[in-house]
């Protein structure tokens, strides 16, 4: 019960990471305010039924008045802040560099990086006010080099982890740790098309096979990081981008033998 007593937000609450990290969060004792375009209300209500305390709020992460109503209400229900995981995001697609408009730009920026900046902007006083806690945001190995991601969407994670470092730097002093997770290759709404059409094709086996785990990973085990990331057990860790994709991020692509053959 490492959040016995603390209150939460988690923002793309409604599904995949950002729901396994809700529900967490609130098995171990925290009151939980879930937040998402969809599906935040249900997950709410499935850690209610599970005997935990939790609030669905309907909005959009990147878009500022929003963020300060959802800080407000999650302090109205709960008393106070003391983490947020920042975890709404887009994909864009997998389009090529020149394959998008300024406005496909500006949107997936919008959602991935000024919603954790306006998560960090609004919550973090607030956190600081309660003596201190954590802010974890959500980014992605695609983040670190090329070739995980679409253009505006590696660019956008690429700034989430600068921010953390930024905001890291900018909030010395107040008891606020701030850092990154970077998960690799997982299965959720975001990239089911990607695990669909590898099925379709009979193609299952290669998913994931880039990494030397050699298979996909899923949000429980991104939530595990988080949690880790937003506890005590994590009190000197601040400003830091955590990968979580298997190994994948450790090399350059390369071809590699099987593990247990000989190179010829």
């Amino acid at each position: 019960m490492r959040f016995s007593g603390k209150s939460v937000i988690v923002t793309g609450a409604g599904s995949g990471i950002g729901r396994a990290t809700a529900i967490g969060f609130a098995a171990e004792g925290a009151a939980v305010t879930c937040a998402d375009l969809n599906g935040a209300e249900a997950t709410a209500a499935a850690i209610a039924d599970a005997g935990g305390r939790a609030l669905g709020v309907t909005m959009d992460a990147g878009e500022e008045a929003a963020v300060g109503a959802l800080i407000n209400r999650a302090i109205e229900a709960h008393g106070g802040i003391d983490v947020v995981h920042a975890n709404a995001g887009i994909s864009g697609g997998l389009t090529g560099l020149f394959d998008q408009s300024a406005g496909d730009w500006a949107e997936i920026l919008r959602i991935n990086l000024i919603g954790p900046f306006l998560a960090i902007k609004h919550a973090a006083p607030r956190i600081a006010e309660r003596g201190g806690g954590a802010i974890v945001l959500t980014a992605s190995v695609a983040g670190l080099r090329s070739g995980a991601g679409g253009a505006a969407y590696s660019a956008s994670k690429a700034g989430v982890i600068n921010l953390a470092q930024t905001a890291a730097q900018q909030l010395s002093g107040s008891g606020v740790r701030v850092n990154a997770v970077c998960p690799g290759l997982i299965e959720t709404g975001m990239t089911q098309v990607l695990f669909d059409r590898a099925r379709d094709r009979g193609a299952e086996d290669r998913i994931g096979a880039l990494n030397p785990l050699r298979r996909a990973g899923v949000p429980d085990e991104i939530a595990g990081v988080v949690l880790f990331l937003a506890s005590d057990a994590a009190s000197y860790l601040n400003g830091q981008a955590i990968a979580v994709d298997g190994g994948l991020s450790t090399s350059h692509p390369v071809t590699r033998q099987r593990y247990g053959q000989v190179a010829t």
